[in-house]
């Protein structure tokens, strides 16, 4: 069965994990253009997409709006709910659905979705259960990479 909607976790997956405080407390995180143009092919080829975080924060929403998300889900800590809501929402079924995730709290998803993926540098429990998992590490490429293997439609990975 096709993906049809790739859902990812935000820190760890898109960014490498780490952020900064300015000096007034402001947070800052990295974002790769790899992964970026990653995003913005495949919403010109028809994928849906979607953030789903742990964590409640205002560069989510302004990632989720540069890069034309609607489907966010901040301080999410029932990670496979909120994937089961997306099947439902757009009429999917959850083989469609490929999740992306690093660490521990996205085991529950990653164990629902039709494509597991990690980023190269997911924690060792991550990457068993993950039936695809990047060269590229977590904020460096490994969207990009995900979203170019299954823009390629890999029968391998996808059946």
């Amino acid at each position: 069965m096709a993906i049809k909607l790739i859902a990812m976790d935000v820190d760890g997956v898109l960014t490498d994990g780490s952020f900064w405080w300015g000096p007034n407390g402001e947070e800052w995180k990295r974002f790769h253009f790899a992964d970026i143009m990653g995003l913005s092919r495949a919403r010109k080829a028809g994928l849906k997409l979607a953030l789903i975080s742990g964590e409640d924060s205002p560069l989510i929403d302004r990632l989720a709006a540069k890069m034309q998300i609607s489907d966010v889900e901040k301080s999410c800590r029932d990670k496979a709910t909120a994937l089961r809501r997306l099947a439902a929402l757009h009429n999917l079924s959850l083989d469609e659905i490929c999740f992306m995730g690093d660490d521990v709290n996205d085991l529950p998803a990653l164990a629902i979705a039709g494509l597991p993926a990690a980023p190269a540098d997911a924690q060792p429990a991550i990457r068993t259960v993950c039936r695809f998992v990047t060269s590229a590490k977590g904020g460096n490429g490994a969207v990009r990479e995900l979203i170019e293997m299954i823009l390629s439609d890999v029968p391998l990975l996808l059946e």
